[in-house]
């Protein structure tokens, strides 16, 4: 039996209509990473709202529509044809029209199709505005548990399909300190995690089919993830984000940050210097707090 959604598309009304919003305006629209019921109500509000509904894919945000009981035009748009297609909405846009882009799962424009067509809305001096709603980057974070990172992170997204391309990009990471944001695809994930290797025991935490039925998330040292597949064959399918996680104290006191502390430490605050030095070193700033107590006491 199809489910009656008319009262969330009531509360929707309710919870969102309040506020406005502008017609001649493009609205980057988020939408589920898999569980449907991560839509949010003002999402809901907006795709009753516009006149059109630009999309990734029509047969996939048809679908997804039909589910919410939403009807509207869709109008393909891709990374393919997007250069092309932002024209003729930006020219409905000057006309005055409200327009919604959603890609077939999460943010539009991050690792999807939309960056293009917000550029270009942009010259075209037309408002964008974003409905933020769910993502398997924050929502790994948020799971991953990275301790001693201040909360900063590299989105790294897709490495390269070729393997030489992808080694040399890994070889790069591993001297990241802050942790590292992947995504992978399912055909994909055995060569990632055969490149990965190379990261020997630094953690590495698995997210696959975040919001789905048989969500997986797992933490490892990046050296045993190729087994940690192979152990069971289903493993290896579904959509794939991974969090390297930031480098131990150790690991990273002795790079930058240190020539950088050493050079500000006689001249400012210790507070000031160890903020100054993660800035310009990108290494986690308690971390460099610890490092910066045993350079003073040592001096002493």
């Amino acid at each position: 039996m199809k489910a009656d959604f008319s009262p969330v598309l009531s509360a929707a009304q309710s919870a969102a209509g309040a506020q406005l919003y502008p017609s001649s305006t493009l609205y980057m629209l988020a939408t589920p990473i898999g569980n449907l019921a991560d839509i949010s109500l003002r999402a809901l509000h907006v795709l009753n709202l516009v006149d059109l509904i630009a999309c990734e894919d029509t047969r996939h945000t048809q679908g997804m529509l039909g589910i919410y009981g939403i009807s509207k035009p869709l109008l393909a748009l891709h990374e393919h044809n997007e250069r092309e297609a932002a024209q003729g909405i930006i020219a409905r846009l000057q006309a005055g029209e409200r327009i919604a882009y959603v890609s077939d799962a999460g943010t539009p424009a991050v690792s999807d199709p939309g960056a293009r067509l917000a550029a270009a809305v942009h010259e075209a001096r037309l408002r964008v505005m974003p409905l933020p709603g769910a993502s398997s980057i924050t929502a790994l974070i948020s799971a991953a548990g990275l301790a001693g990172n201040d909360g900063r992170f590299l989105f790294e997204g897709f490495l390269s399909s070729k393997a030489k391309e992808r080694d040399t990009q890994v070889q790069r990471l591993s001297t990241e300190p802050r942790a590292v944001i992947l995504l992978e695809a399912p055909h994909r994930i055995e060569a990632l995690a055969a490149a990965l290797a190379a990261l020997g025991e630094r953690p590495l935490t698995v997210g696959r089919e975040l919001t789905k039925q048989f969500e997986q998330i797992a933490t490892m040292p990046a050296n045993a993830f190729s087994k940690w597949l192979s152990e069971d064959k289903h493993r290896s399918s579904g959509e794939f984000s991974l969090a390297i996680h930031p480098q131990a104290a150790s690991e990273s006191s002795a790079g930058e940050g240190e020539r950088v502390l050493k050079l500000l430490l006689p001249e400012l605050p210790t507070k000031t210097a160890v903020k100054l030095a993660a800035d310009i070193s990108g290494e986690p700033r308690n971390a460099l707090y610890e490092l910066a107590l045993k350079l003073k006491n040592d001096d002493a």
